[in-house]
């Protein structure tokens, strides 16, 4: 049972504990459209079984085993063509935490947590609402393999698999919730050129050559950088750079 965070400023001070959801992204909008939402609620369970990925995949998880939560922010000091800055301190965030006991942890643009050559750990979507003020809520989703060690691909991984050592799933998230507040406060004061430095700093093939496809097509390039709203920049082989959105490329597999 997740309780109401003492050691935060507003994050978890209103905390929703459901045993089993489809998705607790779906839950947090929910609690948005009721007018039950409160910057800092958060929605956590130890069962989801419809969660929600990129690209429209899901993200299932065997019960009780790993952290699944949705964070509600209300980022209106950002404006609208900002928004992957949330989606970098989110990733920092975690990443600063967790380096603790993975310091080879990555991020795969825009937002997968993973291991290079091993597999992926955790994910991170976010879903926003607008209004006619503009950027309304920002609903952060976040799914981490923790304790689960079989999974039905071979992609995925998890803490306990990589140390060998099983956790507490309460005080591990009493302390990412911590991380994230401290992450969003430093976004509120408008750090944003530290936070896309460290991002770009644990950027998974970040200035390693590989090859990427798009559509069909295959070739070699190199992430160089990312643009202000969070596109990627990929230098290619005849010296010239392309600009990548979501579903415009594709990453070597693993």
């Amino acid at each position: 049972m997740y309780k109401i965070l003492a050691n935060t400023i507003f994050l978890g001070k209103d905390v929703l504990f459901l045993p089993e959801c489809h998705s607790t992204n779906d839950e947090a909008l929910s609690k948005i459209r009721f007018g039950q939402a409160i910057e800092g609620s958060i929605v956590i369970t130890d069962h989801q079984t419809k969660g929600k990925g990129q690209r429209g995949n899901t993200w299932e998880t065997q019960e009780g085993k790993n952290l699944t939560f949705s964070l509600i922010l209300r980022p209106n000091f950002l404006d609208i063509s900002e928004q992957f800055y949330l989606n970098m301190m989110v990733s920092n965030s975690i990443l600063k935490l967790f380096q603790e006991y993975l310091p080879y942890l990555k991020v795969k643009w825009p937002n997968d947590l993973i291991v290079e050559k091993t597999g992926k750990i955790g994910g991170i979507l976010i879903e926003n609402t607008f209004g006619a003020s503009g950027w309304e809520y920002a609903v952060v989703g976040i799914g981490l393999n923790i304790n689960q060690i079989d999974f039905g691909t071979s992609t995925a991984t998890s803490l306990a698999r990589l140390t060998g050592n099983q956790f507490d799933l309460q005080e591990l998230f009493r302390m990412l919730i911590v991380s994230i507040e401290q992450g969003y406060i430093q976004l509120k004061k408008g750090k944003h050129q530290e936070i896309r430095k460290e991002y770009l700093r644990h950027l998974y093939l970040k200035d390693q050559w590989a090859e990427f496809s798009k559509g069909e097509n295959q070739f070699q390039g190199k992430i160089v950088d990312i643009t202000e709203d969070g596109k990627l920049i990929i230098a290619l082989e005849n010296g010239e750079k392309e600009i990548f959105g979501l579903k415009e490329i594709t990453f070597p597999s693993f």
